[in-house]
């Protein structure tokens, strides 16, 4: 074996490491997220929904905390089981690669789409997982676009395909939905794309 066919065994060997590691890391962490909802779901049932008011209310100065409780929230089991699956499998995709800029992602599509919500929906209270499920459906789409990695190109593509139809979910006046936390949570997710897109070097030659 020559060594050059040696380099790309091992880089290949070492790249399927990072991503079995990284697929264990997100097992884990989607696991805990959807349990910590779970749970929260139970206890919220119990004390007949009276967790609820501490989500986003809009042009409420209070209703500020709920940006980072509101995605753990959620409107009854149906609400929740509705989330629970495109949450686990975008969650799972966008963190595949890199756990360390999925958890910046998170945050930032967090705090982008809850306060857009907060600035749209006076008086509104809203709840639920859907603006992270809709920013890390943009972040996995911007991220094939801004990386150029054939990896995270393919992962694009077939999200875009299978889960396409969430984009109805930006249409407005639906009843019981709220499309500002779709919308804002989609920007969240392609503007923490755009930061943590891998950095290319810039190479200079002498004159």
């Amino acid at each position: 074996m020559s060594d050059y066919s040696g380099s790309r065994f091992d880089s290949a060997r070492r790249g399927a490491g990072v991503l079995l590691s990284g697929a264990l890391s997100m097992l884990i962490i989607m696991g805990v997220l959807l349990g910590v909802m779970w749970i929260l779901e139970g206890v919220d049932v119990v004390l007949n929904g009276s967790l609820d008011q501490y989500g986003i209310v809009g042009w409420d100065p209070d209703g500020l905390v709920g940006i980072l409780l509101a995605p753990f929230l959620h409107g009854g089991f149906g609400h929740l089981m509705a989330n629970s699956l495109p949450l686990l499998i975008l969650g799972f995709l966008a963190g595949l690669r890199d756990v360390g800029k999925f958890l910046w992602a998170s945050l930032m599509i967090v705090l982008i789409g809850g306060l857009g919500t907060w600035v749209t929906s006076p008086g509104v209270v809203t709840i639920g997982a859907s603006g992270l499920v809709f920013g890390y459906f943009g972040f996995i789409l911007a991220r094939g676009l801004f990386d150029r990695s054939l990896l995270d190109f393919a992962i694009a593509i077939g999200v875009g395909v299978a889960y396409w139809g969430i984009l109805a979910g930006l249409l407005p006046n639906q009843p019981g939905i709220s499309w500002q936390g779709h919308l804002f949570g989609l920007i969240g997710g392609v503007v923490a794309a755009w930061v943590l897109r891998r950095k290319r070097e810039i190479t200079t030659s002498p004159y």
